[in-house]
């Protein structure tokens, strides 16, 4: 058994936060870069160069990428040899929430749902906790912003629609968002699984490398379908037109009822702030 300190966790999830807000990751950013040299219109052109720009600016003065900092959400694969005194790794965790939007003076986005007041410290994160084989804690961060997260939707298919369905709700969904998503966007969609897991499949598709491929070759391939049809709206960045409304579409599965087909789409702006920490 290998015993962590509660210290490391709240300390390693305050910097994961500051640091993922702060900063692009290379893949997104490669994304972006190569989104410049594909886009042909000169309004969409200029604002994937701002955007761009933007991210060098937040990075070199140590800035939020954008004034939405987000809700808190983490992904969690807790080794089961790896043990805590104290206190347990979900409280950990919103501590590390709580000193990192503190500390990096990030806007608190947690209110309640109908007095609308605020929580002050952008808590309670949302902590999605799996239990490993290993000693080691990996926590996976992601700062989702309200605009892209308005905008996901969850839909309870017929498996008659299939694969055509499926690729028909993913682009109605990128359409009917328009600019309020933020695009050039990046789709992740959570395919089977059941009404309450479908969109955590989603969410979990958001983390995954940019333009990485899924690993079965029959998804890939659907991935690479409805990017091209996304692409074909003419949306274009932030909604000024042009070809390059998604960056990616990531699909990720799981095994359904043999009466439904669940499908959850969940959009990120081009601000994908996340992050990863391995203890």
């Amino acid at each position: 058994m290998r015993k962590i300190s509660k210290e490391t966790i709240v300390e390693e999830v305050k910097n994961l936060v500051i640091r993922a807000n702060r900063e692009l990751p290379t893949d997104v950013l490669s994304a972006l870069q190569k989104a410049l040299d594909v886009e042909e219109s000169p309004l969409g052109k200029s604002v994937i160069s701002e955007i761009l720009e933007n991210a060098q600016i937040a990075k070199d003065e140590k800035l939020p990428l954008c004034q939405d900092t987000g809700t808190a959400l983490f992904f969690v694969e807790m080794g089961q040899e790896a043990k805590i005194e104290g206190e347990d790794i979900v409280s950990l965790i919103e501590r590390g929430t709580v000193e990192g939007y503190k500390e990096g003076f990030l806007r608190s986005s947690k209110c309640d749902p109908l007095t609308r007041k605020n929580s002050g410290d952008n808590t309670p994160a949302t902590v999605h906790l799996n239990f490993v084989s290993g000693d080691k804690i990996k926590i996976s961060f992601l700062a989702k912003g309200g605009g892209a997260e308005n905008m996901s939707r969850l839909f309870m298919l017929s498996p008659a629609e299939g694969k055509e369905g499926v690729i028909r709700r993913v682009v109605e969904t990128v359409d009917s968002a328009g600019a309020k998503a933020c695009p050039p966007l990046i789709v992740g969609v959570g395919l089977g699984g059941t009404f309450d897991t479908a969109p955590i499949v989603a969410k979990r598709a958001l983390l995954r490398k940019v333009g990485r491929a899924n690993q079965d070759e029959k998804i890939a391939t659907i991935e690479v379908e409805i990017l091209k049809e996304i692409n074909k709206l003419g949306i274009g960045p932030m909604g000024y037109g042009g070809r390059v409304t998604a960056l990616a579409v990531h699909i990720e599965t799981r095994p359904c009822h043999i009466a439904s087909l669940p499908v959850s789409v969940n959009l990120q702006c081009h601000s994908a702030r996340h992050g990863v920490v391995v203890i």
